[in-house]
């Protein structure tokens, strides 16, 4: 028999999680059935998305009654905060067998994995962005805007990113980003906006909303597109924002905005992963993770994630 160690949610956040809100469980596994594997986590991606305790890990195949996932295989799997799971394969997505190995596996929860296909899909499927395009994204030294700002450049493109901190700042300027800015610490938001870019932007790739949003579609050139990915100012809200509403600017400047997801291009995902893994080999996609070690701190790195303490793609290693 395995134990497996889960957290749990002892009671659904109410504003910003508390470690009061998580009670960590250890449960016996049966052995896998026929069909079934025994998944051990190795590293535990760490997401603002992940207020029901769910999220993907890259897992090793440790037993297995499943011809399709023999032990010593590697996979992600959305399995929740756990150590250990038993399933049927469903799901379980098998990491690409060319993977290099002088690159972390951990990368297939960040660059070279969802966030690094949601940025893909935002600047190709939903932005079409063009080469000689301006482009302005916010969190742009996370997980995904990060990634967002890298692929802008490699397609040639000036890119605007905003931040949270001076060291942020600095990461995006080692990134090649054109103009990066702290909007903690501008005088205002607009003029720093004005000053990145006199002429407007083309494209926005949203991941804070609330009132940086209200603001940045004002600095919207005519006709400009925006991907709504995120919104993590409202996340720990308890009650909803309010206003002021964006329609007349949208009508006036004829914006086109639209909410996606990266799974409704999962068709692609296998040869969107190989060119990511490209750009990472050839050195024009850079990578950095904010790995926190050990299962027991789980909670404590969610939390730093929703008080950006994290610069890059949070991680758990446990």
């Amino acid at each position: 028999m395995v134990q497996a160690k889960t957290w749990i949610l002892t009671k659904h956040f109410e504003g910003f999680p508390k470690d009061s809100n998580f009670e960590l469980k250890v449960e016996e596994l049966p052995k896998p059935k026929d069909g079934e594997v025994l998944l051990e986590a190795v590293f535990l991606s760490i997401d603002p998305y992940m207020r029901n305790v769910q999220g993907y890990c890259k897992l090793l195949v440790i037993q297995s009654n499943n011809p399709a996932f023999p032990v010593g295989s590697h996979v992600v799997g959305r399995c929740g905060w756990r150590t250990h799971t038993v399933c049927d394969g469903t799901d379980l997505i098998p990491i690409m067998p060319e993977w290099p190995q002088d690159i972390s596996l951990s990368l297939a929860l960040g660059t070279i994995g969802m966030p690094g296909l949601t940025a893909l899909y935002g600047i190709e499927e939903v932005l079409g962005l063009k080469k000689g395009e301006t482009l302005l994204v916010n969190a742009a030294a996370g997980a995904v805007g990060s990634v967002v700002g890298q692929i802008a450049k490699i397609k040639g493109c000036k890119v605007v990113g905003s931040a949270g901190s001076d060291a942020k700042v600095a990461f995006l300027k080692e990134l090649g980003f054109d103009e990066a800015f702290n909007y903690k610490t501008v005088g205002s938001l607009e003029e720093a906006l004005k000053k990145a870019s006199p002429e407007g932007y083309d494209c926005f790739f949203e991941n804070v909303g609330g009132p940086f949003s209200s603001v940045a579609l004002q600095q919207m050139k005519n006709f400009g597109r925006i991907a709504v990915c995120g919104s993590i100012s409202v996340y720990n809200d308890t009650t909803p924002q309010t206003g002021p509403y964006p329609h007349l600017t949208m009508i006036f400047k004829q914006l086109k905005m639209e909410g996606f997801m990266q799974s409704r291009w999962e068709h692609k995902h296998p040869e969107s992963l190989k060119r990511l893994m490209g750009w990472l080999k050839e050195g024009k996609l850079h990578s950095r993770e904010h790995i926190t070690k050990g299962f027991e701190n789980m909670p404590a790195a969610f939390m730093g994630l929703l008080q950006g303490d994290n610069i890059g793609k949070a991680v758990v290693a446990v």
